[in-house]
């Protein structure tokens, strides 16, 4: 097996305009607590809060682009959003190899998202299945 548990990876991205407007465009989700300052400071935000989902675009990022191997598929994964992300907020990504199922041939990771304060902003776990 390539992982062992503990091993840990660490990325870092930026929730850029253009990620943004991509996201909106792309998805259609207009909500007001994502695209209007006013709506989103009344309800106790200090901007337009980003889509969570963001996220979920540097997860998949993570498993396909910064793991040693490509030949891997996602299983499941499970995201928990703790505090507010917003405009060009530079994100800390940690995962760690938490189990290893070789019998299935899966992997599983627990991760967080921190922002520049060292606040975690988002956490979870996602497991992947090694391809033949």
């Amino acid at each position: 097996m390539m992982f062992k548990v503990d091993d840990t990876f660490v990325a870092n991205f930026i929730v850029s305009e253009e990620i943004y407007n991509g996201f909106v465009v792309l998805f259609k989700d207009k909500n007001p607590l994502h695209t209007n300052r006013q709506f989103a400071t009344e309800n106790g935000f200090k901007s337009e809060v980003m889509h969570g989902n963001i996220l979920n675009g540097f997860l998949s990022y993570f498993i396909g682009e910064c793991l040693p191997i490509k030949n891997v598929i996602i299983h499941s994964q499970e995201i928990q959003f703790k505090n507010a992300v917003y405009l060009n907020d530079k994100l800390e990504f940690n995962a760690k190899v938490t189990g290893i199922y070789e019998s299935v041939k899966a992997v599983e990771f627990k991760y967080d998202f921190k922002n520049a304060d060292g606040k975690i902003v988002a956490k979870g776990k996602i497991q992947i299945g090694l391809l033949e």
